[in-house]
């Protein structure tokens, strides 16, 4: 079964959501400005950042244990503290758009420039380096790293799995389908790279190789949007925006998806705990819960 919990308004916007180290989660408020902590007793406490419009985006946990957030509509990125604090740390490139962030194999973090056609470094003391993309208006989205030493992003409009190096060399791979526009995309323990194709309602896949799999939805106008690694399985968890649903890939290609009880719940991001529980943030105001004994993707 799945459970909905509201923390917001329609208004407020869940967009993404991560676990800390503290066991709560984390999640951003991509239309209020602010970031919420639900801990595991219940208790929820908001953060309001300024200002309001700065649109919260993707959230991760840091190197050094803060939590790290891009800040999508005033071109910075975010540190939260475990405690509340926050800080603010512009990016050089105006109007470059942050969006997907994550910690990389270096000790630092890596975000996607949608606007700037870069790719962005920052260390834990706020020091930002840009590596310029090599193909423009490519729309980079969503990133994650590898067992590679290296880290993956999607370019939505440019329909390329992109990969650059701690030295920031720079590869692209380019879609099968054509216009995929892949979005979400994670890592998992095998070392493939799980990506969602937005536009064709398809589950990617790509090898360190360079080898490219694609899987096709039942419903190919689901709009999956974003997607997460499964460690109890091996495969990964992603979100069908437009369809309301969460939906189960395995490692060897099989799909299962579940209806959300609000079937117009907009899920976007997610996160998988320890015991296997899935959490997904719903835009319209509210949380999922899937607990793992109440659906087991393998059979």
């Amino acid at each position: 079964m799945i459970h909905e919990k509201r923390i917001a308004g329609p208004g407020a916007g869940p967009y993404d959501l991560t676990l800390g180290p503290d066991g709560a989660l984390w999640v951003t408020m991509v239309h209020a400005g602010q970031i919420a902590r639900l801990a595991r007793d219940g208790h929820l406490d908001s953060y309001q950042l300024t200002p309001a419009s700065c649109g919260p985006s993707i959230i991760t946990e840091g190197p050094d244990g803060a939590m790290w957030f891009t800040r999508n509509g005033d071109h910075q990125i975010g540190r939260i503290a475990l405690d509340g604090e926050t800080a603010s740390f512009p990016v050089p490139t105006p109007d470059s758009g942050p969006f997907g962030i994550t910690t990389g194999p270096d000790g630092a973090l890596w975000f996607t420039e949608m606007n700037g056609d870069r790719i962005g470094r920052i260390t834990t003391d706020g020091a930002i380096t840009e590596y310029p993309l090599p193909a423009p208006q490519a729309l980079p989205a969503a990133i994650t790293a590898g067992v590679d030493q290296a880290v993956w992003f999607t370019l939505t409009q440019a329909n390329a799995i992109g990969r650059i190096t701690p030295s920031g060399q720079i590869t692209l791979h380019p879609l099968p389908t054509p216009g995929a526009a892949p979005v979400g995309i994670c890592g998992t323990a095998d070392g493939a790279i799980w990506f969602v194709e937005i536009a064709a309602g398809q589950i990617g896949r790509i090898r360190t190789d360079g080898r490219i799999e694609e899987f096709p939805l039942p419903d190919r106008g689901a709009r999956p949007h974003a997607i997460i690694a499964d460690p109890p399985t091996g495969g990964c968890w992603f979100s069908a925006w437009a369809a309301g649903r969460i939906g189960h890939i395995t490692p060897d290609g099989k799909i299962d998806e579940y209806d959300l009880p609000t079937p117009s719940s907009e899920p976007h991001g997610l996160a998988v705990a320890g015991d296997g529980t899935v959490h997904v943030a719903l835009e319209t105001g509210g949380l999922a819960r899937l607990e793992r004994a109440a659906v087991d993707p393998e059979n």
